[in-house]
């Protein structure tokens, strides 16, 4: 059957191979085994139980934790052919009693559900005349009391499957899952064989930074404006913060949306389907955003604050780059973000063990912030993998940073806790260090010690600082809960005998990344790929993904066979764009050779505004569309396509000049007879003369009250 299975992969994904580990848990499914399957974010688990509930008799029942997550994943598995449906609150009970019969029909091979909706024993009734051949858990750490995002709903999974007629086989996703929490999982699903697959959790394709002692919110100006066109995550801890921040950033120009739980839910859909439309390029975000996109071209996420344990951050992290494409994560640390942390943990209602093992999640959190050892490899080493290797990619490994021999500043540390019976914490021992003359350090006798005032030169904040380095480093070590109390480790006995030299790495002001590939062909299959995304209503990325469209850029195939040697690009999406692509290609080539090569080049004095705003300026002074197309290098559509971006920001914008008023008026009068949301009707009733811009224009301007 694993013949069967790769030439599924190749006829609907458009992929010659699995991915690592891919095929080992398609081969223990196959074989009737309960499976686990631990792989990392856009490491393809979802292939794992699709192509196998196209060769299993019956239907798969897939338990997803949100709406949003579970219509992306169904409108995905549609586009390439594959029937899926799913059955959520949105659908009412005469809905989901047909989707049933489809399904007893033969009419779907996937049904996604909500894990609330198996705690119903109504559904359970309509599900028990289907013959369910496999139940598949995305997102399985939601089961564990111990993962980061427990959700007691996941607990009806395994009473459910108590109550069918017959078990079906089952299967547990994850991407961020400890070794405590994969025994958990098993433990809770009572899986009956021991069929656990990890591929590690490595993204080969992510580089990790972290930024401390910069000032954020210069950092994410600078950041974001060395990056036009690139779609990006920025995680804030407070909706006070989004709110901020998100403001920010828009009276500076740019298409950002912004999501918390205290927007109201058709507010934070519109934000959400904006952002994965890539009508908005920056989502400016709490962490009530993210588990359910799937949107694969995010380039780069920043955390604004530091998160409350490393499962958290990696799986926000983990959201840049899906597609495979180099992405870039940022972690913007100051020490005074865990204390949020620790007040939230103390206020909860978690039993004792629970809220000590929270702390010893955020301290490690902390550590990451403070290491100078390779980042990467702290994060997978955290999840239980003990061969990692040094990424070379992240900022600790590539040099960008000044070393400082640290060695006498350790021994003095170690000699202070020491000397203080290893019963305080960080901020008395910096105290004593500073040479503190607070009443607590006289009133205990503190200052009568040698190591007292041996740092003063030193602010009471680089102590501290350089302490918590020790800390991440394994010389020292905290022991306790709310209030730890710093303990000497074995490392650091030979430091103290003078055998070890202790060496802190300072980051360097980092460097701007560069562009590659050829950048403008690339803009126009994403234009081209957006057309086609709103006429057939689905996010841009459902129909190809960054990387596919990466291939298309570099290699510039010009007949319909050599599509299919494109990654992401099988018979069904050949079929229904290939033509379409191939045109777009040969188009660009043409006009390259036509535009004279100094005005193809971009303009030099564009500076740091975004690219729209760039067009915008030049249409307001005047120029044409065409005008700024030859100047900038770039298509006609792609510069209307700026233009409309400037006026949904708010810049007023000269319509006639774009629209024409006979088109606009057939637009309009279309609209209203279909009642259409989508805009493939409107263009299919309108003579042919009238394009998809035009239609969006003509919309954009109604919708905009101009």
């Amino acid at each position: 059957m694993l013949d069967q299975a790769r030439s599924l992969l190749q006829k609907y994904y458009g992929y010659p191979a699995f991915r690592p580990g891919q095929e080992q848990a398609i081969e223990s499914i196959l074989k009737g085994n309960d499976t686990v399957a631990i792989m990392p974010t856009g490491g393809g688990k979802s292939i794992c139980y699709q192509i196998p509930a196209l060769l299993l008799d019956g239907v798969t029942l897939v338990v997803s934790p949100l709406i949003s997550l579970m219509k992306d994943q169904v409108d995905a598995l549609n586009q390439i052919g594959i029937p899926a449906t799913f059955i959520n609150s949105s659908l009412t009970g005469a809905e989901v009693a047909d989707r049933i019969q489809g399904a007893r029909l033969g009419r779907f091979k996937l049904i996604y559900v909500a894990p609330e909706r198996l705690e119903s024993g109504a559904f359970l009734r309509l599900l028990d005349a289907l013959d369910v051949a496999m139940v598949a858990i995305d997102e399985a750490h939601c089961l564990s009391e111990w993962g980061h995002d427990f959700r007691p709903s996941y607990r009806a999974i395994a009473p459910a499957l108590a109550e069918l007629r017959s078990r079906p086989l089952v299967s547990a996703f994850t991407a961020t899952a400890t070794p405590e929490v994969i025994e958990d999982i098993r433990s809770q699903l009572a899986l009956r064989a021991e069929n656990v697959f990890s591929t590690g959790f490595g993204r080969d394709n992510l580089s990790f930074t972290v930024v401390r002692g910069e000032n954020k919110r210069d950092f994410v100006m600078q950041y974001i404006k060395a990056r036009p066109n690139q779609s990006g995550i920025i995680y804030a801890a407070t909706r006070k913060e989004v709110d901020q921040l998100h403001q920010y950033l828009q009276t500076k120009g740019y298409s950002v949306g912004k999501y918390h739980a205290g927007l109201n839910e058709d507010e934070r859909k519109l934000a959400q389907e904006a952002f994965l439309y890539d009508d908005t390029l920056l989502m400016v975000a709490t962490n009530a955003f993210g588990m359910g996109i799937d949107k694969s071209n995010v380039r780069f996420v920043i955390h604004h604050n530091l998160p409350k344990n490393i499962e958290a951050y990696y799986q926000e992290a983990g959201r840049a780059g899906r597609d495979g494409e180099p992405s870039e994560c940022t972690l913007l640390f100051h020490p005074r973000d865990a204390q949020l942390h620790k007040f939230f943990i103390e206020q909860g209602e978690a039993p004792e063990d629970r809220k000590q093992a929270e702390h010893r999640k955020l301290q490690s959190m902390v550590d990451y912030g403070y290491t100078t050892q390779c980042l990467h490899r702290t994060i997978v080493e955290y999840f239980g993998e003990t061969d990692a290797e040094d990424c070379g990619r992240c900022s600790n490994c590539t040099g960008n940073y000044e070393i400082e021999d640290v060695t006498v500043e350790a021994q003095k540390v170690f000699s202070c806790v020491k000397r203080m019976n290893e019963q305080f914490g960080v901020t008395m021992i910096s105290d004593v260090l500073k040479g503190s003359k607070n009443k607590r350090i006289r009133d205990m006798r503190l200052d009568r010690l040698p190591t007292y005032g041996l740092m003063k030169k030193l602010t009471k904040n680089a102590i501290s600082d350089l302490i918590k380095v020790f800390i991440a480093e394994g010389y020292l070590a905290l022991e306790g809960g709310q209030y730890p109390v710093v303990k000497l480790q074995p490392r650091s006995v030979a430091v103290l005998r003078g055998e070890e030299q202790v060496l802190h790495k300072t980051l360097k002001p980092l460097k701007q990344a560069q562009a590659a590939g050829n950048e403008a062909l690339f803009e126009e299959l994403r234009a081209l790929r957006r057309e086609i995304a709103e006429a057939e209503h689905v996010p841009p990325f459902v129909i190809f993904s960054d990387q596919t469209l990466r291939e298309l850029s570099d290699y510039a195939p010009k007949e319909m066979d050599e599509l299919l040697k494109v990654k992401g690009i099988g018979e069904r999406k050949l079929e229904k764009y290939g033509a379409a692509f191939l045109e777009a290609i040969a188009r660009f080539e043409l006009e390259a050779r036509e535009v004279p090569e100094a005005a193809a080049a971009a303009s030099d004095d564009e500076g740091d505004t975004p690219s729209h705003r760039v067009s915008y300026e030049l249409f307001r002074d005047g120029k044409s569309v065409e005008a700024i197309a030859a100047e900038r290098g770039m298509s006609a559509n792609t510069v209307e396509r700026h233009l409309f971006r400037a006026a949904e920001e708010g810049c007023e914008l000269a319509w006639e000049r774009l629209i024409q008023a006979e088109y606009e008026a057939q637009v309009m009068a279309a609209a209203t007879e279909l009642q259409a949301e989508k805009l493939k009707p409107i263009k299919e009733a309108l003579p042919d003369e009238v394009s998809y811009t035009t239609i969006r224009g003509a919309l954009l301007k109604q919708r905009l009250g101009k």
